[in-house]
């Protein structure tokens, strides 16, 4: 967890081919398909209904894809990212139907008197230990008495199997465009794991077309169920339930509800 150990997305060229995987409706590996969003939002609205002011705070709100569903359905949303490029489309397709804010979770002031607070998509697990505690606990005190915290976790063995992941390459050029560079490249991949501190390393070298290497870090921490309720219960929550019914198309994450 020492160095860079994210890669950039708050860097402008990063962000803005990163919102194109977020938009994307060919995969989910930035975020996810429109009709499952629109499935989670349902969900959540259902089992953790607005209360009497619904108010909301996306914790790491990406392009605005959860807020913009919870908006429609009356909700009084705040979102915090610090992608510029995904705060920009969140505020276009959103507007003033909800309070946006490019910022970096870990030190953004969260405000206070939300009835719900969201963090999804595995988001949790690519901070640090310490930076995971911190930002539960900010959350927390974000949220008024009886408020709900909604955490969508990466599964213990979803991280691990990143690391199982043999080493491997992929060229960017005309037509695929690739992630870290607006240039044709080629991307090499090392996948580790560390199991004293039960975290994911991979690490991405990129070369271009003129010589130049650039290498980026994008580390995940995996964590038991013991100790995401652990984690949790240290910021100050309680009634911590694990949902099974959790609509996700994939086994790699599980959401977590607790309780202020």
């Amino acid at each position: 967890w020492d160095g860079k150990y994210k890669i950039p997305w708050d860097d402008p060229g990063f962000s803005r081919r990163m919102l194109q995987e977020h938009l994307s409706q060919d995969h989910d590996l930035a975020s996810r398909k429109k009709e499952m969003i629109k499935k989670q939002v349902q969900w959540i609205h259902e089992h953790h209904g607005k209360t009497s002011s619904g108010k909301l705070l996306d914790i790491g709100c990406g392009p605005g894809l959860y807020i913009e569903q919870f908006a429609k359905l009356g909700y009084e949303c705040t979102g915090i990212d610090f992608s510029p490029a995904s705060i920009r489309h969140a505020e276009e397709i959103i507007g003033r139907r909800a309070r946006l804010i490019e910022g970096d979770i870990r030190t953004a002031d969260f405000d206070n008197g939300y009835d719900l607070a969201v963090m999804l998509y595995g988001e949790l697990n690519v901070f640090s230990p310490d930076e995971c505690r911190d930002i539960l606990k900010k959350a927390y005190n974000a949220l008024s008495s009886g408020g709900i915290i909604l955490l969508e976790v990466h599964t213990y063995e979803a991280i691990k199997r990143i690391a199982d992941v043999p080493y491997t390459w992929y060229k960017s050029g005309p037509g695929l465009q690739g992630l870290f560079s607006d240039q044709p490249h080629l991307c090499l991949i090392e996948n580790h794991w560390f199991d004293n501190k039960q975290t994911a390393l991979q690490i991405f070298h990129i070369l271009d077309d003129n010589g130049d290497l650039a290498t980026y870090r994008s580390t995940n921490k995996a964590w038991t169920d013991d100790q995401y309720k652990q984690l949790l219960s240290e910021a100050g929550f309680s009634k911590l339930i694990i949902h099974s019914d959790w609509p996700t198309p994939s086994d790699a994450f599980k959401l977590i509800s607790a309780e202020k």
